[in-house]
């Protein structure tokens, strides 16, 4: 294995990461009025451009682009449309800034830590990955393949973008550049959400005879449903990701206090582990109906699987994942640390695109939360193994 050795300018890597962390792409899925990713991805193709990579953006959404570029191999004439050797993944949005304490646009810096919103999720891995770029294009090295960098919109709520993306490109390997602490992210959750509905009769609040009380008949779905949670965390749990879990997150039902509901609905979660089909909770709730409607013929709902998205484990025999873990090994000097995540991440959705994917981004805390920052050591130390790999796996 060939290592190269890349000069970063730490001038330069915090003058990026202080631009990308004061534009505003705050998703406006999430939250109305948010400006979204128009601006970042203009400012992105910018740099990429130039770099000297080809650029593109592809709209996914009105005013929503994703940013392309492509580092090509030496003498190649490989197209956008061509099979890459690696892909780059970032997402460009990140969530609202209500409630940050410290002005959420601008980069501050504490020693190591840089404070903003996004800058660890994932302005700080979107960094790395564009620094990684610059190193091996302004060095003498060339590559064999070329390397895709897709810069997506969306992610933090239904990740329209790097659908796009699965469905436009190809790679033999891909890296999405989350927060991992540099270590290697495999394996992720999946999650199902699901309706329930049940259904009463109507009277006034007097008539017990006449009334049937539809929350009441949630009531029981609702004891035997928390049951069924109980009984998954006595299983086997899965060593990256822990055990299968679900939970109720909403409730409506009832019209007045002197009148008996005719109508509720409820909305649950369902955590999934990564070789299960999250469709299989309706079975499992079926199952609970037909029996507590077995006791009770007055107990009527309606089941509905409203949205799933499957787990991901990527095989650590994978080329990417060997490479990754054998350059994280040169560099640090200690074996690379394989993680799990118990949130769902867009791995899945490459992975399901037959494109084998890793998480691997740089350290910090806050994600979503009212301070954020990331550790700026590491995401030097993160943009030098990025490069390295791009050599090592495009050679």
């Amino acid at each position: 294995m060939v290592l190269a050795l890349f000069r970063i300018d730490e001038c330069d890597a915090h003058a990026l990461l202080s631009d990308l962390i004061g534009i505003d792409s705050v998703n406006p899925s999430l939250v109305p009025g948010g400006a979204g990713e128009q601006r970042i991805a203009e400012y992105v193709r910018q740099y990429l451009s130039d770099l000297g990579l080809s650029t593109r953006l592809d709209e996914v959404a009105p005013g929503r682009p994703n940013v392309v570029g492509l580092l090509t191999g030496d003498g190649s004439s490989e197209g956008f449309d061509h099979r890459h050797g690696l892909m780059i993944n970032c997402h460009l949005d990140t969530v609202g800034v209500s409630g940050m304490g410290r002005e959420p646009l601008k980069a501050v810096v504490e020693g190591d830590r840089v404070f903003g919103r996004g800058a660890l999720d994932m302005k700080g891995g979107l960094t790395m990955g564009l620094l990684a770029l610059a190193a091996i294009r302004r060095s003498s090295v060339r590559l064999g393949r070329s390397v895709l960098f897709t810069g997506v919109v969306d992610e933090e709520y239904a990740s329209i973008g790097t659908e796009d993306v699965a469905r436009r490109y190809g790679a033999d390997g891909a890296v999405i550049l989350e927060p991992t602490n540099l270590g290697l992210c495999v394996a992720h959750k999946g999650f199902a959400w699901v309706s329930v509905e049940t259904f009463g009769r109507a009277a006034h609040g007097s008539s017990y005879q006449e009334g049937v009380d539809a929350i009441a008949k949630m009531g029981k779905l609702i004891v035997e449903v928390n049951q069924l949670g109980m009984n998954y965390l006595k299983e086997p749990a899965h060593p990256l990701v822990g055990p299968r879990s679900i939970h109720w997150s909403l409730i409506q039902g009832g019209k007045e206090l002197s009148t008996y509901p005719d109508y509720c609905k409820a909305r649950l979660e369902r955590r999934t582990l990564p070789a299960e089909n999250p469709a299989g909770i309706i079975e499992e709730l079926e199952q609970i109906y037909s029996r507590l409607a077995s006791e009770d013929p007055q107990l009527h709902a309606k089941i509905t699987l409203d949205f799933i998205r499957k787990g991901y484990e990527v095989d650590r025999n994978e080329r990417i994942v060997r490479t990754l873990a054998s350059l994280i090994e040169s560099n640090a000097g200690i074996k690379p640390k394989f993680t799990g995540s118990a949130g769902w991440m867009d791995s899945a959705i490459l992975g399901a695109a037959g494109i084998p994917t890793v998480l691997f981004g740089p350290s910090g805390e806050g994600a979503h939360a009212a301070e954020e920052w990331v550790s700026f050591s590491s995401i030097m130390k993160g943009a030098t193994i990025l490069a390295q790999t791009i050599l090592e796996f495009c050679k």
